[in-house]
């Protein structure tokens, strides 16, 4: 008897995870529990003191309306660049924080390019608008500079309107923070890297 019932709790929880894997949910479910993850605050983005990093404006992007764009386009902002995918439940995990500092800070000399390695750039301006997130999302146009490179995603750069790399971080993180977002502010008023 025992063993029907954990032969029978087994079924129900391998039913589950096949749903959820078959309807493509558990990337909504992984991202939900990696938000709850991001909320506890221990993930925070690192700040680079040093001028290790200069940024490669020679690149091309292309933006939701087809338009291919030039990265010098955002020389002299500051500017978050974040690279990500709609099939990375990290990166839809930091979604909704990303959306939320660039509507606390678009007043702001701050430029948020966010830039999907989707294979398909439609899925991800269809994620963008069915989450009624505000901030644009890109896609390459060309090769990624090497001082971008990065072998996992998310990964999001900070740079000043200098074109220092100040800021980098490979994983998710919870970004619109009161520190973090005085920081970001700060430095694209100043142009100061602390």
């Amino acid at each position: 008897m025992k063993i029907k019932k954990q032969i029978i709790e087994w079924g129900i929880i391998l039913s589950l995870f096949g749903g959820l894997y078959y309807t493509g949910y558990y990337k909504e479910v992984a991202g939900f529990m990696q938000r709850l993850i991001l909320e506890t605050r221990l993930l925070q983005p690192e700040r680079i003191t040093s001028d290790q990093l200069v940024a490669d404006y020679q690149f091309q992007l292309l933006d939701e309306n087809g338009q291919t764009i030039s990265f010098t386009e955002f020389k002299g902002q500051t500017i978050v660049l974040n690279f990500w995918a709609t099939w990375c439940p990290p990166c839809i995990a930091e979604m909704p924080d990303l959306n939320s500092l660039y509507n606390k800070t678009k007043e702001e000399n701050i430029a948020f390019v966010l830039i999907s390695l989707d294979e398909d750039f439609e899925k991800a301006i269809q994620f963008k608008n069915k989450k009624d997130y505000d901030f644009p999302v890109y896609s390459l146009a060309s090769p990624r500079p090497a001082v971008f490179k990065s072998q996992s995603i998310p990964t999001t750069f900070v740079i000043s309107p200098e074109g220092q790399v100040i800021a980098q971080r490979i994983g998710m993180a919870k970004y619109d923070t009161d520190d973090f977002r005085k920081w970001l502010i700060e430095s694209s008023q100043t142009g100061k890297t602390r």
